[in-house]
């Protein structure tokens, strides 16, 4: 595994069971990533129809506009991910073949979701090399858990993440947990915790000390 410095992540795959997953838990992240000089992306979601799939590649237009990013978007049946297992793999495998990264995000596999959970599960048997980010998305399940990596962010760019979520994902709005309370008040809580006015969180198993 090779160590990481935000500044210095050159190539980044980003593993989403459904549109909308990777900007919630890691769109600051993104948009930090955004200011890396020739930096690639490689984008997977396991699920969407073509609508939201569509949507999921304005957001990654706009969470990165000066990256390069190439897609791998599929439809398996959401929320049914697990009974799919083999297909999921061979697609986070494939994610690997693509790109050697040097960051990968993926969701929590004791995220309460079962695809979620599924996802978070094969990103370490494919991407062995690479630094592994868990996010976390909030839900009615109430799994939020304890983090162990933090990323501070200032006030402009959590209220931009916010705003891109808004634009890039209209079919969205009208769930009752979409909102900027939601967002904002997670993105708080994470910065008191690292003594900053607002933070996204991450869990990381296993990480390398740079000398």
């Amino acid at each position: 595994m090779m160590p990481l410095r935000l500044g210095a992540a050159r190539s980044v795959v980003l593993l989403g069971a459904h549109p909308d997953d990777i900007e919630i838990g890691a769109g600051g992240l993104l948009l930090a990533l955004g200011d890396n000089p020739g930096l690639r992306v490689h984008y997977v979601l396991l699920t969407g129809s073509p609508a939201r799939q569509a949507e999921a590649r304005a957001a990654a237009a706009a969470f990165l506009p000066g990256a390069r990013v190439s897609f791998a978007l599929h439809d398996l049946p959401d929320g049914r991910v697990p009974a799919r297992w083999g297909e999921a793999k061979e697609i986070v495998d494939a994610a690997a073949a693509t790109l050697g990264a040097d960051l990968v995000l993926a969701p929590d596999p004791d995220d309460a979701h079962q695809d979620h959970r599924t996802l978070g599960a094969l990103a370490p048997t494919s991407f062995r090399d690479a630094t592994l980010l868990y996010y976390e998305i909030p839900k009615w399940d109430g799994d939020l858990v304890r983090r162990n990596v933090y990323l501070p962010l200032a006030a402009e760019r959590v209220h931009r993440k916010v705003e891109l979520l808004h634009a890039a994902y209209p079919s969205q709005k009208a769930r009752d947990w979409w909102d900027d309370e939601v967002f904002l008040g997670l993105a708080r809580l994470r910065g008191m915790e690292c003594r900053s006015r607002y933070a996204e969180a991450f869990r990381c198993e296993k990480a390398v000390i740079e000398p």
